[in-house]
Parts: C-alpha cells; sequence; structure tokens
C-alpha cells in the first residue's frame, strides 16, 4: 500500500471553506474557492459570516434546486435535497438560446455585491432582454424608418414582426439588432446594449446567409427580403458610432476616415435579393408596399443640360476616359452621368428622404470607382451625403452629413483642382444657421406634381429590369414560378451581396 501523502492543513481559511469542509488556498482577497463558484468570500466582505449564519429564505432554497447538472459536476458535489421536498419545478420553455448571454442592464440591475447571476438567472435575463428590445422596436424603432405612409408604417409596425414570429429567427434577430441600436443611440454608455447590437447584428447575418445557401423559395422569399432590408438599415445606421473618423471641429478630417462602402453594399445586396426572388415577390402587397415607398425618380437625362446643378461634376471626363481601359469606358461614363442626374433631381425635389434611393440605384461601376477612390467619384459622393442634411434629425443620420463629407475632403490632396466642386457640399454639410434657405442649398424645392417631364425611374421598374438581366444572364428565357430552391449567390466571401445594375 503506498503511503499517505501528507497535506497541509488550512489553519486561516475563508468561514465559507471551513463550513464545507474543504481545505482553503487563503488566497485575499477572495479565495479561490469562491471565486470559482462565485460567492461572496468573508476576506472581502466582513458581513458574509452572518450571510452563513443565517437561515436560507424560501426563494434562496428555490434557486439552489435550479443549478443544472452542468454547474453540479463543476463543484465536484452532488446537491444535497431531501427526501420530502417536491421536485416537480415548472421549466420555462425557450424556442432557442439568445446568440450570447447579455449581461445585466440598469433595467434590471442587481446590487453591486451580489454574486453572479447562475446560469437560468443570466437565461431569464437574455428573455428580458429580449422582450425589451421587441418592446421598443414595435413601439418606437419601427416608426423611425422613414416610411411615407400608413400602410408601410404598418408593415414594419406589425406585419414584420409577425412574420417573424412565424419562425423566421433571422428576421426576429434582424428586429433586435435594429431595436438595440436604436437604444444604443439613446443610451451609448449602456454596454448591455452595446453587446446585444452586436450580437444580434452576427446572428442575423450568420442565419440569414445559412438560408440564403440552402435556396430561396416562395415560402421564404418575403421574410429573406425583409431580414435583407433590415440588414441594410443596419449597416448604414452603425455607421454613426464610427469613433471620431474626423476631429468634431473638421482640422484634421481624414486622418482615419474610411469608406463608407456598408452604405452600397447593404443596398445593392438588398437589389440582388429582390431580383433573385422577384418571380415570387412581385405580387406581394407586402413588399410592394415597401419597395414603393420610396418615390420614382424623374430623371432628366440629360446630366450637362442647363438645369443641371451638378453638372460641373462631369468637366474634363473625357480627360480621365483617356486613361481608362476601352472595355470600361462606356460604363465609367454612364455611372458618372447617372449618379450626377439622380443628384440633381434629389436636390430639386422637397421630399428629403428620396436621396436614400441613390445607393441603391446607382451602377455597381459607380461603387468599383469609389472603392478605387477616383476623385470625381469622391466629390459625387460627397453631394450625396450633404444631400441627407435635411434628416440631421433622424437619429441614425444625426451628423452623418458633416462627418461623411469632412472625411471625404480630407482625402484629397491640397491645392487639389476638385476644390471647387467641393465647396457646396463642405458648406452645406458644416451649415448650423437654422433651416436650409433656398439661396444656401442652391434651389427652390419642387414636389411631384411640379417636376418637370422626364424620365421616370420607379424602384419596382428599376428591380423589373435587374432581374431580367439577373435571369438573362443565367440563360432563362422567361420566368416561371415554380418551388424549386434557387441560391442567387454565394454569401460565403463578403457580407453584402452585391451585383451589377443596368445602367
Amino acid at each position: 500500500m503506498p503511503p499517505r501523502r501528507s497535506h497541509k492543513k488550512s489553519r486561516a481559511g475563508c468561514r465559507r471553506c471551513k463550513v464545507r469542509k474543504i481545505k482553503c488556498d487563503e488566497v485575499h482577497p477572495r479565495c479561490g474557492n469562491c471565486s470559482k463558484h462565485g460567492v461572496p468570500c468573508d476576506f472581502e466582505r466582513s458581513d458574509v459570516l452572518d450571510d452563513l449564519a443565517a437561515p436560507p429564505t424560501p426563494a434562496s432554497a428555490t434557486a439552489s434546486l435550479s443549478v443544472p447538472a452542468s454547474a453540479a459536476s463543476t463543484t465536484g458535489e452532488s446537491p444535497r435535497i431531501p427526501p420530502s421536498m417536491n421536485l416537480a419545478i415548472p421549466q420555462t420553455p425557450s424556442i432557442r438560446a439568445s446568440p450570447l448571454p447579455i449581461p445585466t442592464t440598469p433595467l434590471l440591475a442587481q446590487p453591486s455585491l451580489a454574486p453572479p447571476p447562475s446560469s437560468a438567472t443570466a437565461a431569464q435575463v437574455d428573455r428580458l432582454m429580449e422582450l425589451r428590445l421587441m418592446h421598443h422596436y414595435i413601439t418606437v424603432t419601427s416608426k423611425t424608418l422613414l416610411t411615407n405612409s400608413p400602410t408601410t408604417e404598418e408593415i414594419w409596425q406589425r406585419t414584420v414582426p409577425e412574420m417573424a414570429f412565424a419562425g423566421r429567427t433571422y428576421l426576429a434577430d434582424a428586429i433586435l439588432s435594429v431595436a438595440a441600436l436604436h437604444l444604443r443611440s439613446q443610451t451609448p454608455d449602456d454596454k448591455a446594449i452595446v453587446r446585444a447590437s452586436h450580437a444580434y447584428a452576427a446572428s442575423t447575418f450568420a442565419e440569414y446567409c445559412a438560408s440564403l445557401n440552402a435556396g430561396i423559395t416562395s415560402s421564404n422569399a418575403e421574410a429573406l427580403f425583409l431580414t435583407a432590408s433590415l440588414i441594410a438599415f443596419q449597416a448604414t445606421a452603425a455607421r454613426i458610432f464610427v469613433k471620431d473618423d474626423v476631429e468634431a471641429d473638421g482640422t484634421n478630417p481624414g486622418s482615419r476616415y474610411s469608406l463608407p462602402m456598408a452604405w452600397f453594399h447593404a443596398f445593392q445586396g438588398v437589389k440582388t435579393v429582390v431580383a433573385s426572388s422577384w418571380q415570387w415577390i412581385r405580387n406581394s402587397t407586402t413588399v410592394k408596399a415597401v419597395i414603393e415607398s420610396q418615390p420614382g425618380f424623374q430623371l432628366d437625362l440629360n446630366p450637362l443640360g442647363p438645369n443641371s446643378f451638378f453638372g460641373h461634376l462631369l468637366e474634363n471626363i473625357d480627360q480621365e476616359l483617356s486613361d481608362e481601359d476601352p472595355s470600361l469606358i462606356n460604363p465609367t461614363s454612364q455611372a458618372y452621368a447617372h449618379a450626377v442626374c439622380v443628384l440633381n433631381y434629389v436636390h430639386k425635389t422637397a421630399y428629403p428622404a428620396a436621396a436614400l434611393a441613390f445607393p441603391a440605384t446607382v451602377s455597381r461601376r459607380f461603387i468599383d470607382l469609389v472603392e478605387s477612390k477616383r476623385p470625381r467619384a469622391l466629390a459625387i459622393l460627397a453631394c450625396f451625403f450633404a444631400l441627407l442634411k435635411r434628416m440631421d434629425d433622424v437619429w441614425w443620420l444625426h451628423d452623418v452629413s458633416r462627418r461623411e463629407v469632412m472625411g471625404l475632403v480630407g482625402m484629397f490632396e491640397p491645392g487639389s483642382q476638385w476644390w471647387r466642386h467641393l465647396e457646396w457640399p463642405i458648406r452645406i454639410a458644416l451649415w448650423d444657421g437654422g433651416p436650409i434657405t433656398a439661396e444656401v442649398w442652391g434651389a427652390e424645392l419642387t414636389t411631384a406634381s411640379q417636376a418637370s417631364e422626364g424620365f421616370v425611374e420607379t424602384m419596382v421598374s428599376h428591380i423589373e429590369l435587374m432581374a431580367d438581366v439577373l435571369f438573362q444572364a443565367r440563360g432563362m428565357q422567361s420566368v416561371a414560378i415554380n418551388s424549386t430552391p434557387m441560391n442567387p449567390v454565394s454569401t460565403n466571401t463578403e457580407f453584402a451581396l452585391t451585383a451589377d445594375s443596368p445602367d
């Protein structure tokens, strides 16, 4: 028989270890055993002696029965339950686990000296967080999505949550993500809300991509479109939380500025999903109401006409095109021209939210030009963000105009020939003198009925044309409704689904 190992007894251990008759490592200010099990230690709290002496309350006795088996196995001890005690403790059903444990918020705050919550309590906190976010979305956030009709507001407030409750967890997470982002704008110091925002955004995207890879069908097309729309909204709104891309006074803009490509990738992704599933959702009243919530563009297709406010952005374009790849000359020229036409229209319309259709309607070639940091593309982009100044009071667009315009301006070299083309967006972005007058804005605003005749490009017609091009590229001569799942694009490598839009 091997000799018995000697061990050193703990003479000055904490009271809790002595009560449990286990060795205390006597580490101050909290011993290892107490730290391991998340309980108070009398090394750090003298009142623990009173706690140990006090009889357990009914609530604490019930909580002790809620310790899951996994927790018992980590302690190495079996829970001691009197034989006469009823073990039939009801369990709250849960459809699925939350994306990740959400810490306690101020609304659910516990005493600072209380032990960390058990896994059962943490799950309850998660459920309360989800209820808080869903309630906030339905009562507040859904009304801030810049809808322009009671029908569209009803869709985002009631129809979309009902569809999510039907088992579309990616849509439910998208709703919670946007609500968390909204709450974050109101309580930026609430770390639990910040973590919830990131967690639900990640969970949304993971499940959304998995559903896309499994294939778009008639049964999930509507939910995927609505999820893509909320992802696009989340991607653009999250931009307001980028820390100090530009100094507050604008004296050193662009030093850490990154291009706002999320605006374009996200909206282009929505277009791709819509075009790919158009055969199923083209007659959906829900989808058409959301798409048509943006007004049509009554475009003057002559970007250099006498009424073109932004025509100067196309000056000397022939010189730029002379160095272009021959195969890209026409796409580049058309990309610039179409973008300027859209700017001209939005600049004159009385409906400020019309500017939000810009990132969804510009061509894929224009996005490439922005990514390659072509000065002309950056100047056009600066003018687009200046147009958002009229919506500075919208929470997810607050200060976006100033931050993005000054960041883009900072990318131009001192003495650049483009400085004179940037005078208007800088003046508008930095405007703080109240409502912008027509003299400062550069045009009298007109309603749709007052607009001059021109090519009318609605979002529906834009998607119809894109869908036709997409299906023709796949060798489909006609659109036939069938139940075969369709996987439009791979989502493994990029957050946003992108596709070329016709010029």
